[in-house]
């Protein structure tokens, strides 16, 4: 059902690649928007073209800096309302405090709600994200929530790379069950789940592992990859149970503090993340990191809807 009006994407500091990459599939040029710091350090936003009765899609990851990025976001969107944009987007390819969703012990907050709040505040219409830590986080949104998810561009790569026979998948806790059985399920081939205790915050351990994973190679799934000590443990408790080779696809490439260097001197043979974070030139030099794109999915998904059309082909 097309509609009369036009749309516009812009692009904030924290991935302007991804924009650029998914104004390309689009077609379109990405649009004006300058981002800039007082002498202060507040953050300056100009919108560089008249957006008035258009719908506005902004893309912008909330990655490290994580406040820095959020706040520009929520400037953006705030430009744009007084701008009388028809509607606007956030498309947030990864969502921040993401993790912090539910209390955990007592007096804690639940950030990702938080966040949630303050966009609607700020005057977001439609929220369009990929792989966030807890799907239930679409419900601390009273606006309409499109949840993207990465696994066509994985299992795309998957098939052209593996023979499904000698594959295994692995969640790496218990928490990703769900995920990896969704690759599982699609490929049919078995499941396997690392058991983890988590003494304290980024700090894991390896306590045991279901399922069989001797001579195939297996493969973890995950949405987040932050330390990298689940990951790194994760894949050596696999080698240790007899699995050929192990390889890892992760949605979001947060890779803070000894990430890489765990990761290089880890039994994985690869790790393959999407660009929903940019990776530092020290991950693009790491032989074992490989990046895939995502520029079809969230572009297929910003022209369906501008168009008002289903987004239910774009789930695997």
């Amino acid at each position: 059902m097309p509609v009369s009006h036009d749309f516009k994407v812009f692009a904030g500091s924290s991935n302007p690649a991804l924009a650029k990459a998914i104004c390309e599939y689009l077609k379109r040029p990405l649009s004006k928007a300058d981002v800039n710091r007082f002498s202060d350090g507040e953050i300056q936003i100009e919108i560089g073209e008249n957006v008035r009765g258009l719908d506005v899609f902004i893309v912008q990851s909330t990655c490290p800096p994580v406040n820095d990025h959020l706040l520009e976001l929520l400037i953006m969107v705030d430009a744009c309302k007084r701008a009388s944009a028809a509607s606007i987007n956030a498309v947030i390819p990864y969502y921040g405090y993401g993790r912090q969703d539910r209390k955990v012990a007592p007096r804690t907050p639940i950030t990702a709600k938080l966040i949630a709040d303050l966009l609607v505040a700020a005057g977001v219409s439609r929220v369009v994200s990929m792989d966030m830590h807890a799907g239930q986080i679409q419900g601390f949104f009273n606006i309409p929530t499109d949840h993207l998810y990465a696994s066509p561009v994985f299992l795309e790569d998957i098939r052209k790379r593996f023979p499904v026979e000698d594959l295994v998948f692995v969640s790496p806790d218990a928490g990703g069950v769900e995920r990896a059985r969704a690759y599982s399920k699609r490929l049919n081939v078995p499941l396997a789940i690392i058991d983890k205790r988590r003494p304290r915050p980024n700090a894991s351990e390896v306590m045991n592992l279901i399922g069989d994973v001797k001579g195939k190679d297996a493969i973890i799934v995950d949405d987040i990859v932050d330390t990298a000590g689940t990951l790194t443990q994760g894949a050596f408790a696999l080698k240790e149970k007899g699995a050929r080779r192990v390889f890892a696809y992760a949605v979001h490439p947060i890779l803070s503090g000894p990430a890489l260097t765990r990761i290089s001197e880890s039994v994985l043979e690869e790790v393959v993340f999407t660009d929903t974070v940019p990776l530092t030139k020290a991950a693009l030099a790491t032989s074992k990191i490989r990046c895939v794109t995502t520029e079809r999915l969230f572009g297929e998904a910003i022209n369906r809807i501008h168009r008002a059309e289903s987004l239910s082909s774009l789930f695997v």
